[in-house]
């Protein structure tokens, strides 16, 4: 498009400040998430208040979160730290459930012989339930992901830069290149990450392609 390549270089800088509000708040979420998973997983009561907690937070409409933070945190409303604020609270609200489910889905004979090995309580949670979990666990970031890439493009609406700028100046110019320009960019950006989390968690787990290698065997 001529379009594009007339704006390119502004494009490009879009596209950056799109993909570090989007992709922060996954890295801070899923920080934030595991513990509060942990305790989910280890306490039925905890879970019972964290899990539906969690799945409040996430029917907040983006928007209302987005300006309903300012004064909250003492900001500006242009200010990107609000729309980290409200992806970082969306991951963590469809990632405790998650992990919880995750957790709760190691065999208990796993962390029976675990602890027969002589395995600490954090030795074994980093060196065998939390491995165990990430198929489930990348399932989770991989919405997550996906769903910040997306929900981002909404704050352009408060004048925070980034592809969803494209959108608004392209509605208010009539400008339909610009805004086809944005939608294939944010679809690719969320297929690009997406298979990349997924490539991630295939790595992270070679014996369940060992398994599935051996089940295809039989």
């Amino acid at each position: 498009m001529n379009w594009l390549s007339r704006n390119f270089e502004n494009v490009l800088e879009l596209t950056g400040y799109h993909l570090a509000i989007s992709l922060l708040p996954v890295v801070l979420g899923l920080v934030i998430s595991i513990p509060l998973g942990w305790v989910a997983n280890r306490w039925p009561v905890a879970r019972g208040i964290l899990v539906p907690v969690a799945g409040i937070m996430y029917t907040i409409p983006s928007l209302v979160l987005f300006l309903i933070l300012p004064p909250l945190l003492g900001t500006r409303v242009l200010d990107e730290i609000n729309v980290i604020v409200a992806l970082t609270i969306y991951t963590v609200a469809l990632l405790v459930r998650s992990v919880a489910d995750a957790l709760a889905a190691v065999p208990p004979h796993v962390i029976a012989a675990a602890n027969a090995m002589g395995y600490r309580p954090v030795r074994r949670f980093f060196g065998v339930e939390l491995p165990l979990a990430v198929p489930v666990l990348i399932a989770g970031l991989r919405v997550a992901t996906v769903s910040n890439i997306s929900l981002t493009s909404v704050a352009a609406i408060l004048g925070v830069p980034q592809l969803g700028a494209l959108f608004t100046d392209g509605f208010a110019v009539e400008n339909y290149d610009e805004i086809i320009v944005a939608i294939l960019l944010i679809f690719l950006l969320a297929m690009i990450f997406d298979g990349l989390l997924l490539l991630v968690g295939r790595l992270l787990t070679p014996w369940a392609r060992a398994g599935r290698a051996v089940e295809a065997a039989k």
